[in-house]
């Protein structure tokens, strides 16, 4: 007989609402995290591909062992990792603490479900604009949907518009892109919205591919206008964004990204003449500069319906191209002349580039607003981890004197946090913060196969310790279609790619002991994932409580769907001129 909802898990329904988050809330939340946070670190902390040779299982409260031991994978979908499910029945009677567990983690985590969530359609993974198409937008235009993947163009349309609601707010036109891989949010900022854009991004290869976007995008404006016949006069944008190559160091000062932003070099395919397929129709055209006319509408929620796009190219009568291409910080470079100010966007900015990013809005004069999405929160800096696996050093060591500020980590940047006892979070807890929980309860819910993979790693973690102790957690990588595979046949391609024998003998019995034990690995993963959202509230917690340390107000938005983008906080900031 099922046991019906309990009132101790009554607790999960009263979420946190950053908005109406005070200073004295937001400390007392932070000092509830890390109270949870410590007092259930071995689970964080864990590795699941040890859940065999560290006996995690038994880990456990033995009366958690008995009621988690037999549920369905809908059931730990419905009962563990769901915090929105109402009608929880259970098929026995829940220890309090598991119950107490459960309710808290729910309760402390940030919302991940946008208050106004339109985009939804009942049982779909993916926002209701891809019904239509699966990889194409109905909400964005279709000359930025070229090279983007269906993620990406939901993340550049929730937040370009998010950006464009800010410079229209302080009244600024410049936006600096760091980390802008391939242009794709920049391009809609600039062709989309008139911006003036400087996007910045270490990897050469990505600016060039972002400056050759840039032209195939010009190419197809004018076809729409030749087709159109369009004569009549629209207003001019700046230009398009200009690409600059360069690595943002965190140990660097904003004097340093001041002088990096007007002085890195500006890459580009050569002529800013419209490129596309055809290139050599093209050659000799006189048309140098590009116009792009946006109309839009954002409605309460912040976000444009719709957006037509029209185009208009002017003949320039001097300079070069590439002067057009820069003369978004001619500004920059006049001496003596004052620095324009701006907003600093990062659209997934990896590890410290966020932290830093923030630090830099604190205390660069010239930063009037950020939109900061973090992610890969494995790889920010710590005082007990100041050198996480993945850390991307500096291209060249770094120079001596006051361009560069006493060494700041990613984690924590508030006092507050700081202070408090139990905040240290290991690489394992930020990295399973990266974690996609509702992509894992679809999985749950739909019995996938590819819930075994993470048995097949843990049992092949065993046999590799028989052989060599020594060798723990190596990093065999993903194993394509792990999940089609049998145990025996996924063993040899892992064991061949970390250096022994593929036929090592693999006691069949203990095998299949293992196999059955399937159901309890998948348990003690979701239990660990619960606390996934609890750590990346305090990480985010923790920025909100040093800009207000430092003065500024800010507030956390989801606004990516989480189904789509796990990924999906933002953090808003402005501060006034000055």
């Amino acid at each position: 007989m099922s046991v019906p909802h309990q009132p101790a898990a009554a607790a999960a329904a009263r979420f946190v609402d950053t908005s109406s988050l005070s200073p004295e809330h937001q400390r007392e939340l932070a000092k509830r995290l890390t109270t949870l946070l410590s007092h259930y670190s071995h689970l964080s902390d864990s590795y699941i591909i040890e859940f065999f040779t560290e006996d995690l299982w038994h880990k456990l409260p033995s009366r958690w062992q008995h009621v988690l031991q037999d549920l369905s994978y809908p059931q730990i979908a419905d009962l563990l990792l769901d915090a929105t499910h109402g009608d929880r029945r259970y098929p026995s009677v829940w220890p309090l603490s598991l119950l107490a567990f459960r309710a808290t983690a729910h309760a402390l985590a940030f919302p991940r479900e946008c208050r106004r969530e339109r985009g939804r359609v009942s049982g779909s993974a993916k926002p209701e604009e891809f019904v239509e198409n699966q990889s194409q937008s109905s909400l964005l235009g279709h000359i930025f949907r070229k090279h983007v993947k269906p993620k990406k163009q939901h993340e550049i349309r929730r937040l370009g518009m998010l950006v464009k609601q800010l410079c229209d707010q302080i009244v600024c036109q410049r936006v600096v892109d760091v980390g802008s891989g391939q242009g794709h949010l920049s391009r809609f900022l600039s062709f989309g919205f008139g911006l003036s854009v400087t996007a910045i991004e270490a990897d050469r290869t990505l600016v060039a591919m972002a400056s050759r976007f840039d032209g195939q995008l010009m190419w197809v404006l004018e076809k729409e206008k030749q087709k159109k016949n369009c004569s009549s006069q629209l207003p001019v944008s700046q230009s398009s964004p200009r690409h600059v190559v360069g690595w943002v160091n965190p140990k660097a000062s904003w004097e340093v990204f001041i002088k990096q932003l007007s002085s890195a070099e500006c890459v580009s395919e050569g002529p800013l003449t419209p490129s596309g397929p055809s290139k050599k129709k093209l050659r000799g055209s006189k048309h140098q500069g590009h116009v792009v006319q946006t109309h839009h509408s954002i409605d309460s929620d912040g976000f444009s319906e719709d957006i037509e796009m029209t185009s208009q190219h002017q003949e320039s009568k001097k300079g070069s191209s590439a002067e057009n291409c820069c003369q978004c910080v001619q500004a920059v470079r006049q001496e003596g002349g004052p620095h324009p100010d701006f907003v600093l966007t990062g659209l997934h900015a990896c590890g410290d580039l966020s932290t830093t990013l923030l630090r830099h809005f604190v205390h660069c004069p010239h930063v009037r607003g950020i939109t900061s999405v973090a992610c890969c929160y494995m790889k920010i800096t710590t005082k007990e981890n100041p050198t996480p696996p993945g850390l991307v050093e500096p291209p060249s060591p770094p120079g001596s004197g006051q361009d560069f500020v006493q060494a700041e980590f990613g984690y924590p940047m508030s006092s507050w946090v700081q202070g408090l006892p139990g905040h240290q979070l290991s690489y394992k807890a930020r990295e399973g913060a990266c974690h996609a929980v509702e992509d894992y309860i679809r999985r749950l819910r739909e019995k996938s196969e590819l819930l075994r993979t993470h048995s097949y790693r843990a049992m092949l973690e065993s046999f590799i310790r028989d052989v060599r102790p020594d060798l723990r957690r190596a990093g065999i990588q993903t194993i394509k279609k792990s999940h089609l595979l049998t145990f025996t046949e996924y063993a040899r391609l892992g064991l061949a790619r970390i250096g022994l024998p593929p036929d090592l003998p693999l006691d069949s019995e203990r095998v299949e002991a293992m196999l059955k034990q399937q159901g309890r690995v998948v348990v003690y993963f979701s239990l660990a994932l619960l606390l996934a959202p609890v750590v990346e509230t305090l990480v985010l917690l923790d920025r909100m409580i040093y800009l207000q340390e430092n003065g500024v107000d800010s507030q956390l938005v989801p606004l990516f769907d989480p189904n789509f983008s796990p990924r999906n906080f933002v953090l808003v900031a402005l501060k006034p001129r000055g």
